[in-house]
Parts: C-alpha cells; structure tokens; sequence
C-alpha cells in the first residue's frame, strides 16, 4: 500500500464515521464521537509523517497535541482564554479535567487547515506569505469551531456556566470562546512552521488527502448543521467563517484543474501527426 493510499483509506473511514453520526445517538453517538476525533488525529499526524517526515509530525503533535491539551487545562482551570466551561464525562477519560481526545480535535484539523493556507499562499514573497498562512491557517482552524462547540453544546458534552454575551442564534456559548479559539491557533500557527521545518512551506499532490478533508468537513458541517441536526445558525454562521479559506481553496482548485487540462489538451495537439485544426 503507498504512502497517498494510506492517506486516502483514513479519510474514507473517517468519512464513513462522521456519515454515520446523525443516524446515531446517546452513548453510542459520543462513542463515536471519540472514534472521529481518533481517526482524523491518525490522519493527520500519519499524513504529516508520511508526507514531510518525522520531525514535522513530531513538531504537529507538540504544538497542536501537547498545546491544545495545555490550552484547555488553562481554559478549565481558570476560564482564560475560553471562558469558564467543564466537560461532560461522556467523551471518556479525562486529565485536568480535560478529555483526552480534546486535544487530538485540535490536531485533526490544525493540519489541513495549515495546508490550505499554503496551498493559498505559495505565489508571494517570503515575509507577506509566512504573515498571511499564519493569518489563513489560525482563521481556517478557528473558523471550524463555528461548527464544532454548537454541535456539542448541543449534545451536553460541555457547558459553559456564562454564555454571555454570544452570537445571535448560538445560545451558550460566549463570544470569548471564539476569541481564545483564534487567539490560540495563531499561536499554534506560528509555531507549527519553524518547528515541522521548511518541507512544511510547500505542497503538492500527496497533500490532496488533507485538502479534500478540509473541503469535505466545510461542506459536510454545513449540510449536517442545516438538514440533519437542527442547527441552522452554526450552519450559516460555519459557513461564512470557513468560507474565508475553503472558497479560494475550491477556485484556486479548479483553476489548477482547468490548466492541466488545458496543457494537456495543448500537448496532444502539438504532437507530431496530430491535426491541430480538427
């Protein structure tokens, strides 16, 4: 099995798991729950190992895995940068008060959120571009939170005890919450490139796993959020957040696409006893 094959078997699964989600609930939904959040930590981390080598999934794991777990410890303990929450003990167990799979939903996404933004990025100079993927990466990774606290505000696996002042239309959960969730992945996105070293500037085609995850859960949030979870709000308000990076993503695609087939089709018709003209 290739290294992309890999890559593209977890993502299938893990797309399978998260199909399965609204059809369940109870424990066997938050069991599932555990198991996405497993499953895209695997990815990411193994894409990250496979793709640039030990030192950038050493460097994802500390910063996105060993961060978010201290962030969230922080944020239990004494509500900064968040606000003050506390975990249900429906997503297993828990160190500082913090479920241990929290900080692998960090890691899960921090990945092909950093790639999208390179993949935005690659064509400006060396100062502009470090400045803008951090800016693009920590809005793609904090954006998604627009999805994810709703949906599990909403199933109880955390409360927060001052859900005040919050967006129109996603009551209990504050603004700050927000606010700490960018603050905290420009922090994780300005650490992630010096450490997971310079193969982590560049992208090409083994990186397509991670950017078709990253379009797949933009897309697939909002139609859960609208259709099958009864969460409207974080469908409109997930979608405009997300947009900021997984819109250009989808043109800057595309356009790539419609070039090859362009150059492909260039090619064919300059080769020799190939009439041109037909």
């Amino acid at each position: 099995m290739t290294r992309r094959r890999i890559s593209w078997t977890l993502l299938a699964v893990l797309v399978l798991a998260q199909i399965c989600y609204p059809l369940t609930t109870g424990a066997t939904r938050a069991g599932l729950t555990v198991a996405t959040v497993v499953l895209g930590w695997l990815l990411s981390v193994g894409h990250a190992l496979l793709s640039r080598g030990p030192r950038a999934a050493a460097a994802l794991v500390a910063v996105a895995t060993g961060g978010g777990f201290a962030i969230e410890a922080v944020g239990v303990a004494t509500g900064v940068p968040f606000g003050s929450y506390d975990y249900s003990g429906e997503l297993g167990p828990k160190l500082a008060g913090v479920p241990l799979i929290i900080p692998l939903a960090w890691t899960w996404m921090a990945w092909p959120a950093w790639l999208a933004a390179v993949r935005l990025t690659g064509g400006w100079s060396t100062a502009g571009r470090r400045v803008r993927r951090i800016a693009l990466a920590a809005l793609g990774l904090a954006a998604w939170d627009l999805f994810l606290d709703p949906q599990m505000v909403a199933e109880g696996y955390w409360t927060w005890r001052d859900a005040t002042p919050a967006l129109p239309g996603l009551p209990g959960i504050p603004v700050s919450n927000y606010l700490g969730w960018l603050l905290f992945a420009v922090l994780l996105m300005s650490a992630l490139r010096p450490l997971a070293g310079p193969t982590a500037e560049h992208t090409d085609q083994r990186d397509h796993p991670m950017i078709a995850l990253y379009l797949w859960t933009y897309l697939s949030s909002i139609l859960a959020h609208a259709v099958f979870l009864d969460l409207p709000a974080s469908a409109l308000w997930g979608a405009a957040g997300m947009s900021v990076t997984a819109v250009p993503l989808a043109v800057t695609l595309l356009r790539a696409r419609r070039a090859r087939d362009t150059h492909r089709v260039d090619r064919q018709a300059h080769r020799p006893g190939v009439d041109a003209t037909r």
